[in-house]
């Protein structure tokens, strides 16, 4: 079905708008987490490295179950794929803020499969719905997940504050928006697809194989990798350096608001481009620029800073997605690199959260952790250029 069939306007305008829905899912729960990490810590009692893991169990999730991903959907299809993972995310939400530490990291977990077949499926899924319109509806897309995820992690404390529910509200308030996604989502779903586990699997594999797969993997996990430090640990540094709670939960989300208008263009730019090179300089040097600000100058100029990370990671991230696209030639290829690079690329993005809460507790200052942010924005700038090239993963 194509966008501009006026026949179907009304069943496109559905689908994007069920589009948007789900995107709003796949970051809030996992950001939301960052601005109460000091009240969670407090109440548990949690050394630096099992805070780190709670961020990074939904990561570790992405990188185990992203490569299964496009096998379900063959059999079960896109559309019930996407349908099934909300009702798993709500669980997982509900059941993570129920006030156990047990509780805690098994909702992590729901959570973190839940929300990898959101982030592997719904390329595909956009490239099999608007193909002549991806740019657009990628830029669409990700501007919703990261919108959300701002308002996320700027009201968090705030919505904690509501009935007193503290950090368990602030992070459970999300199971609500997935059950309404679901609720919207079912009148869309189709008669179960026929199963096409032998071909997807296929594709899967030779994806292995592939260079340029190889490439954007690793990009994908850089860039992910900077992104969920950031998520899981810049407002309690921010907080260590005097700055009130509330205030370092919205440098987090000045983070996400600088990623929202360059995740609408990026697709665009990056769609009408030959390679993207040119796209991937631009990234670095913000994300360099940035981060060697706050190493600096620490929270003087912070409000700067965290707008030109933003702006480079949100650019970084819609690359990744458009990768996903340009680099292939049709929608089981997208979905194989999609699942293969976000195994990769969430492996690397793991490690991310709890290294730098073991740097900063071996060493008792940020600064080491934060130079390991600036050696891996220097190796994505080599990985980006790779991956930027004009060629197809099937070359």
């Amino acid at each position: 079905m194509k966008f501009v069939n006026k026949k179907f306007t009304w069943r496109a305008a559905a689908i994007l708008f069920s589009i948007t829905l789900i995107a709003a899912n796949l970051r809030a729960p996992i950001t939301s987490i960052g601005p109460v990490i000091p009240e969670i810590t407090s109440r548990f009692h949690l050394t630096p490295a099992l805070v780190g893991l709670i961020t990074a169990i939904p990561l570790i999730c992405f990188s185990l179950f992203s490569t299964f991903t496009p096998r379900v959907s063959g059999i079960v299809g896109l559309e019930r794929s996407l349908l099934y993972s909300l009702l798993l995310l709500a669980l997982g939400l509900f059941i993570r803020s129920a006030g156990n530490i047990f509780f805690l990291f098994l909702g992590s977990a729901f959570i973190g499969i839940a929300i990898t077949i959101g982030n592997v499926l719904m390329p595909a899924f956009i490239k099999k719905k608007f193909p002549n319109k991806v740019g657009l509806v990628t830029g669409i897309y990700l501007v919703s997940m990261n919108l959300t995820s701002a308002l996320a992690v700027g009201y968090s404390i705030s919505i904690g504050k509501i009935g007193s529910l503290g950090w368990k509200g602030s992070i459970g308030i999300w199971g609500v928006l997935a059950l309404i996604t679901f609720f919207f989502w079912l009148p869309l779903m189709h008669k179960k697809q026929p199963a096409t586990t032998r071909p997807v699997t296929t594709i899967a594999r030779a994806m292995w194989k592939s260079r340029l797969a190889w490439q954007i993997s690793i990009f994908m996990g850089l860039q992910s990798f900077i992104f969920y430090i950031l998520a899981a640990w810049l407002p309690a540094m921010l907080q260590s350096w005097g700055m009130p709670d509330e205030q370092a939960g919205w440098m987090l989300s000045y983070v996400q608001m600088g990623q929202v208008p360059i995740m609408l263009i990026g697709p665009l730019l990056a769609g009408k481009m030959k390679n993207q090179t040119a796209l991937i300089w631009v990234t670095s040097v913000l994300l360099l620029g940035g981060l060697m600000m706050i190493v600096i100058w620490k929270t003087k100029y912070i409000v700067l800073a965290v707008l030109l990370v933003g702006i480079a990671a949100g650019l970084a991230y819609a690359l990744a997605m458009m990768f996903f696209v340009l680099r292939t030639r049709n929608i089981p290829e997208s979905a194989a690199l999609s699942g293969m690079s976000q195994s990769v690329g969430y492996f690397i993005a793991a490690c991310g959260p709890p290294l730098f809460g073991v740097l900063y507790g071996w060493t008792s200052s940020w600064l080491l952790p934060l130079f390991l942010l600036v050696l891996a924005a220097i190796i994505l700038l080599f990985t980006g250029l790779s991956a930027a090239k004009d060629r197809h993963v099937s070359e």
